[in-house]
């Protein structure tokens, strides 16, 4: 093996380590997410129907459950190959120009989403600045969108790669390790 080759598979290591272990906080983040959110809104109504008053803050509380959790699953999804896709007129394209277009489809996602996580980066700094809080927590709301443009950048990246994958090898990937034709199989079982 080759220097080229031996750095080349010691950088996709790399970035396969750390892809897993995104991918691995991204599952506790969003298992932890849900279950405080339940706890949260259980312990809301309990309070409501025992104490007669509901807990001041619960409402902003889950609010920010929502975004941990959608801005965390984004990226999940994109990594497995498990967003919405209208593939109506891609499954009636023979297998080059279907090729060409989830090449077209990727690259223009990774770009929109990563112009996304900018703005949104740029929003949230309009946030912080203004100070605004919620009111029940008393914490600034700008931390609880940090969210926001970690999941968009991490999600531009999953189509980034999803991208490269679809340059490098003839078959079709939907993600970095999800073949079309694998993901064909799964909906034929279900």
């Amino acid at each position: 093996m080759s220097n080229t080759t031996q750095k080349r598979a010691g950088l996709a290591g790399i970035i396969d380590t750390i892809d897993s272990g995104i991918a691995a906080l991204e599952r506790i983040i969003m298992a932890t997410g849900v279950i405080l959110m339940a706890i949260n809104t259980i312990a809301n109504v309990v309070s409501r129907f025992v104490f007669n008053h509901s807990i001041i803050f619960a409402e902003e509380l889950n609010s920010i459950f929502i975004l941990l959790v959608t801005f965390a699953g984004i990226g999940y999804a994109a990594r497995h190959g498990r967003h919405i896709r209208m593939s109506a007129i891609s499954d009636a394209l023979p297998e080059r120009a279907r090729k060409i277009l989830i090449i077209i489809i990727t690259a223009v996602t990774a770009v929109l989403l990563l112009v996304l996580a900018w703005y949104a980066v740029q929003y949230i700094i309009s946030l912080q600045a203004k100070g605004r809080v919620y009111p029940a927590l008393g914490i600034p709301i700008y931390i609880s969108y940090l969210w926001v443009p970690i999941g968009l950048f991490v999600t531009g990246i999953q189509y980034a790669l999803t991208f490269l994958r679809n340059l490098q090898e003839p078959e079709i990937y939907l993600a970095t390790d999800l073949r079309e034709a694998d993901a064909q199989e799964l909906e034929l079982e279900l």
